[in-house]
């Protein structure tokens, strides 16, 4: 207890240090968050806005020193289009995912502030930085900017830069700056607070706009391989800082500051857009009256007014219900009906066929009964008409021996006879006919027996 008490100091300011006397261990801390943020790894993510064309997947992709294999778009978007891509690197035993917003088409359209303003459609909190990329400044980038100052980090950079003169790039760069303190245009300053580079993020501040050449073709100076830009007049390197700031930029966009970006989104973009969206809610610090208003009670007339809110919408979909519900039964009312009307209809059809039925039926019965009559008629008369078959034979067998003999008596004839031949026949014909039907044998021709039995089976 000595040992503690010797250790207190004084108090300062609500609290007093102390000194410890042995090892605790919290000195690790450090070491502890670093482990754990390397085992997790960091995200990172950039929107880079440009014209189509201005060098901005060149310039990833020597900031990075990889190939992100970004397709080329055209000059004919619609509009302007945001197309992420994400991707991981990885140096030495550090994890970065890095996520990659372009936007296709800005600067083809015509309606230069819609399409301006069209790029804030992405959630822009999670973004970063912003890499403003052009290679002069025209109403659309301050347009652009103007929408994107209090939502992102915005760093301007003066693409291709090997296409200006030291002197002209020098003027510009003041243009520049002026154009965004007129215009009110707050841009990303690199932090002065921090000791360790409150130096060199003073003189950097001083750059801005960053002038840069990007490459990723390897060009041999002497007996070395490095970036650059080969051309008739000479080579631009990529690296090297007498010919543009790409070195500046790196250093201070990823050596040196990175952390301090996403500190910056966090802290101060996000919570900002967090306010906005809570006061477009009705949460405010100061109510109507100047007079200041605790969060619970804003939230408690907030959520006061959303229950009134969903009532009234309660109250108009019930009364549509009903209303869609008495529109139904009209209408199956009359469908109803209709069924009715044509089942009513069907019966007196129904009726109808069957009285015709009914009376075919009859007729059918009558015809029947006819016909058991004639048959009854039939059969009766069947046993006389087997009974006269044997003398109707016999007759025929007479007729024929007879008919045999006249004519060979008409071959010893003269032709001249033969009419008085024909006349005689025919009278023995016709005696024979009368015989036969004196002996009650009805309807019998000439034909002899066979055309009585015809005459049975028709009444069958």
């Amino acid at each position: 207890m000595a040992a503690s008490h010797a250790g207190r100091q004084p108090q300062n300011d609500g609290y007093r240090t102390l000194s410890l006397s042995g090892h605790v261990g919290f000195s690790s801390l450090p070491d502890q968050l670093v482990k754990k943020s390397i085992k997790q790894g960091f995200c990172f993510n950039i929107l880079c806005i440009g014209e189509t064309g201005s060098g901005k997947s060149t310039l990833i992709n020597s900031l990075f020193n990889t190939n992100f294999d970004d397709p080329e778009s055209t000059h004919f978007l619609p509009s302007v289009q945001l197309r992420a891509q994400t991707y991981e690197l990885q140096e030495s035993n550090v994890l970065l995912k890095l996520t990659i917003v372009n936007t296709l088409g800005f600067g083809d359209q015509i309606d230069k502030e819609d399409r301006a303003l069209s790029c804030t459609v992405l959630h822009l909190q999670k973004i970063k930085e912003v890499l403003f990329l052009g290679h002069s400044l025209k109403s659309l980038d301050l347009l652009t900017m103007k929408s994107l100052d209090s939502k992102v980090n915005i760093i301007p950079i003066i693409g291709k830069a090997d296409s200006i003169s030291k002197t002209e790039l020098h003027k510009f760069k003041n243009k520049i700056m002026s154009e965004f303190v007129s215009n009110g245009i707050q841009i990303y300053q690199f932090p002065t607070d921090d000791e360790s580079v409150s130096g060199i993020n003073a003189v950097m501040n001083e750059h801005l706009p960053f002038a840069v050449v990007g490459s990723t073709e390897d060009v041999k100076i002497g007996n070395t391989m490095v970036r650059a830009r080969r051309y008739p007049w000479g080579i631009v390197q990529v690296e090297n800082e007498n010919h543009c700031d790409f070195v500046k930029l790196r250093e201070m966009l990823i050596c040196t500051n990175m952390e301090d970006l996403r500190e910056q989104t966090h802290a101060r973009h996000y919570e900002l857009y967090r306010r906005c969206r809570l006061e477009e809610m009705g949460f405010r610090d100061i109510g109507p009256e100047n007079k200041p208003v605790s969060l619970q009670e804003a939230y408690e007339a907030k959520r006061h007014e959303f229950y009134l809110e969903l009532q009234r919408k309660e109250e108009e979909m019930r009364q549509q219900f009903i209303q869609r519900v008495k529109e139904k039964e009209a209408i199956l009312k009359e469908a109803e009906q209709q069924v009715q009307t044509k089942f009513e209809r069907r019966m007196l059809m129904h009726q109808e066929v069957k009285l015709k039925l009914e009376r075919e039926k009859k007729v059918l019965e009558d015809e029947i009964a006819v016909f058991m009559q004639k048959k009854a008629n039939a059969e009766l008369l069947q046993p006389q008409a087997s009974v006269s078959t044997p003398l109707v034979s016999l007759k025929r067998d007479k007729d024929r021996k007879k008919t045999q003999g006249s004519q060979l008596e008409l071959l010893c004839f003269d032709v001249s006879d033969e009419e008085t031949v024909n006349v005689d026949e025919q009278s023995e014909g016709e005696k024979l006919e009368s015989e036969t039907v004196s002996q009650g044998t009805p309807e019998i021709v000439l034909d002899g027996s066979t055309q009585v039995l015809n005459v049975g089976s028709s009444f069958m």
